[in-house]
């Protein structure tokens, strides 16, 4: 950790780890920024990005597929409106998941809706606030309040694979939270909240953290050069969920180590926490088993899976991972990882990005695996010690 601060991996980071439900591993490394003033404690919020779709949208759809509200082979026409007869309509929640389904890898909203002259399309972005458009995306940045319309929009135009094929996709994660509140007539980020987050007392697991924590609870990412020209701080690193008023299924989903080990903890205990079952665990066996392995796609429904034949170069956890095991990884530098044949809980956050996403030192030092094979070889010394 000391070798990565120094070569600028990132300024700081939180590293938790787990056996059997019992912490063997809690501590901040490093400081906020660069500058060495503001430290990293255990206690600070930092942005999940892509973690988020596990964390928020998985969880939410392994309930509606428990409540039988969802069929996994049933095509997304069925749960979103307005698709039409378009190639993504026909695609099923199965695929999309997986990430089988050939959907467009990403798209950069905030430059579809800029004209070649910098100023932004009607009916998106405005430089005051105002009724139609009272979210602040930036400084001198609002949002206008129907603006999903026009994601939703460019989502179904999105070019889709002729032949069904393994493309990692956010563009289903942008829809969960309409199919979320169709289905429970909750918005989605309360139907979570109702749901998972408060009952598990996770306080500190939110979208839009500035709305509840000071910023110094908060860690920064991006300092962003290119779509809001400002530091990114309190505020969802993702520029899609940004456009989402940070409330989205691809991204924005803030928490603590703690908190975020929580809920993952659930998971382990087979859908239990605290006495409370939350969902069964024949649900966590569909979702965290391999769905294509036939056709080379190594993808659960919505969690990562462990490469079917590993590769230290490209592979973003440890060797000694069981191909039990499932988690998932955040483009801030973020990574939760669950191993049930090990009884191995995993947490790792980080702001890889500051000050800019540019950074690649966190992959190239391999850090995070290497970290969470100590924690294999470590648990391995203890065994064979007792033996």
């Amino acid at each position: 950790m000391i070798n990565a601060i120094q070569q600028r991996a990132f300024p700081g980071c939180v590293v938790y780890a787990s056996h059997r439900g019992n912490p063997i591993l809690l501590k901040s490394y490093g400081y906020k920024t660069y500058d060495s003033l503001d430290a990293v404690y255990t206690s600070d919020l930092f942005d999940m990005a892509s973690v988020t779709k596990v964390m928020a949208s998985t969880l939410a759809l392994m309930k509606l597929y428990e409540d039988g509200l969802i069929d996994l082979d049933e095509p997304l026409r069925n749960y979103v409106d307005g698709l039409g007869w378009r190639k993504i309509s026909k695609v099923t929640l199965r695929q999309c998941l997986a990430h089988q389904a050939g959907l467009q890898s990403w798209i950069k909203f905030y430059e579809e809706i800029r004209r070649n002259n910098g100023r932004y399309k009607g009916h998106t972005i405005s430089d005051s606030r105002s009724e139609d458009h009272p979210y602040k995306v930036a400084e001198g940045m609002f949002l206008h309040k129907e603006f999903y319309k026009r994601i939703k929009k460019y989502i179904k135009a999105a070019p889709v694979n002729r032949e069904p094929q393994y493309v990692y996709s956010g563009l289903f994660f942008y829809l969960v939270p309409e199919m979320v509140q169709r289905l429970t007539r909750r918005p989605f980020e309360v139907y979570l909240q109702e749901v998972f987050y408060q009952p598990m007392g996770l306080s500190a697991l939110t979208f839009n953290p500035a709305e509840k924590f000071t910023l110094d609870r908060i860690v920064p990412t991006e300092i962003d050069s290119f779509f809001r020209y400002e530091p990114i701080h309190g505020r969802v690193h993702d520029e899609g969920a940004i456009l989402m008023k940070g409330i989205s299924g691809n991204a924005g989903l803030f928490g603590t180590a703690e908190d975020v080990a929580s809920l993952w903890q659930m998971w382990l205990n087979n859908g239990s926490l605290n006495g409370v079952q939350y969902l069964k665990p024949s649900t966590i066996d569909v979702f965290t088993s391999y769905q294509y392995a036939n056709k080379g796609n190594r993808r659960g429904l919505g969690f990562d899976k462990p490469l079917l034949e590993y590769d230290s170069l490209i592979s973003s956890v440890a060797k000694s991972a069981s191909f039990e095991s499932y988690g998932h990884t955040g483009y801030t530098g973020t990574l939760v990882w669950a191993d049930p044949a090990n009884d191995l809980l995993f947490v790792f956050l980080s702001n890889r990005v500051y000050p800019t996403r540019e950074s690649k030192a966190i992959y190239q030092l391999n850090v995070r695996p290497d970290i969470h094979q100590a924690l294999y070889d470590y648990l391995a010394a203890i065994i064979e010690n007792c033996d």
